[in-house]
């Protein structure tokens, strides 16, 4: 098939590689323009573009893709479909229209359930047990297409924000190929989604990395883990910010109070919650790298009872 490839972070890379060493013409690479990050605002080459680059594909970078100019030039080569993957604008349906069959997208969620910015990000929040991936056409709406193939993982207690993100790309790439695939076979029938069951995922802000010792040690797990690596979760202590880097859940006596802590060992800050303890296992100063606990507690005095601010009003 021609194809034209749309996708802009690391999530969309084993997808492009998986359609790059198919048998399958890749037309275009449709990424997001460079821009300048960091504190020096040096200009940033997304890691398609960057592939693409080394792979010598065609790269396009229009400032919208649903520039009525952009779209008949893309028409002109007629792609058979189009694949999308965390590209990073909405295509209007003009755009939609292009291929000979349709545009495909690639969602990291098992659809209807986690629509929208964050799937991988509140699946974890939420302490779900098991994530995924959908294909699905695409259509005006956010994530509302019908589904063409789907394929879950489970989501073990050791996964964070970053490994479940690393696990759903790689299984992305291959239900990307077998939906082609199938597609070609003329065996695959698209299922249209059950819109009563449909879930949102909205857009992560950093607030939400603020831990709240009222909350059970669970729910702090699983904030640890959804938030990391960004925005990253931290607490306040004698008002200067302690990112949480890695942290476990143990039983708590009816004398822990939420923010104290409970004990200090070679293994971590063990501190009360509204509901066990959080052992605080690896954290990361303001201004410092990140270390174990035992190295931090070399160099702070943190004992029995300390009190960790509990809001940020009280820094």
């Amino acid at each position: 098939m021609n194809i034209v490839f749309m996708g802009t972070p690391e999530f969309a890379l084993p997808t492009l590689k998986a359609l790059h060493h198919s048998s399958h013409s890749i037309q275009a690479v449709i990424t997001q323009a460079d821009k300048p990050k960091g504190r020096g605002q040096k200009i940033f080459v997304s890691p398609v573009k960057q592939y693409a680059l080394d792979s010598n594909l065609p790269i396009l970078q229009p400032k919208t893709v649903n520039d009525t100019t952009f779209i008949e030039s893309i028409k002109k080569n007629r792609p058979d479909i189009i694949v999308v993957v965390a590209f990073g604008q909405i295509l209007n349906e003009n755009f939609l229209k292009i291929p000979r069959q349709f545009c495909i997208n690639l969602h990291s969620s098992l659809l209807p359930k986690y629509r929208g910015a964050a799937p991988i990000h509140r699946a974890i929040l939420n302490g779900d047990i098991k994530s995924g991936v959908t294909t699905m056409i695409m259509d005006k709406g956010m994530d509302t297409g019908d589904i063409l193939l789907m394929q879950e993982t489970p989501i073990n207690q050791t996964d964070n924000a970053q490994t479940l993100h690393d696990t759903l790309s790689e299984m992305g790439g291959t239900l990307v190929l077998e939906t082609i695939k199938r597609l070609e076979e003329n065996t695959l029938l698209p299922v249209p989604q059950d819109h009563n069951q449909a879930t949102y995922a909205t857009k992560l802000k950093k607030e939400e990395g603020l831990i709240c010792w009222e909350l059970s040690a669970a729910t702090l797990l699983n904030q640890v883990r959804g938030l990391t690596p960004w925005p990253g979760t931290y607490t306040l202590l004698n008002k200067k910010r302690l990112r949480i880097i890695k942290v476990q859940v143990e039983k708590g006596t009816i004398n822990d109070r939420p923010g104290k802590v409970a004990r200090v060992s070679d293994i971590g800050i063990e501190v009360g919650t509204g509901q066990g303890r959080l052992v605080i296992n690896e954290l990361q100063p303001e201004g410092k790298k990140s270390m174990s606990a035992k190295s931090f507690l070399a160099g702070n005095k943190i004992k029995q009872g300390t009190l960790f601010d509990l809001t940020p009003n009280q820094s």
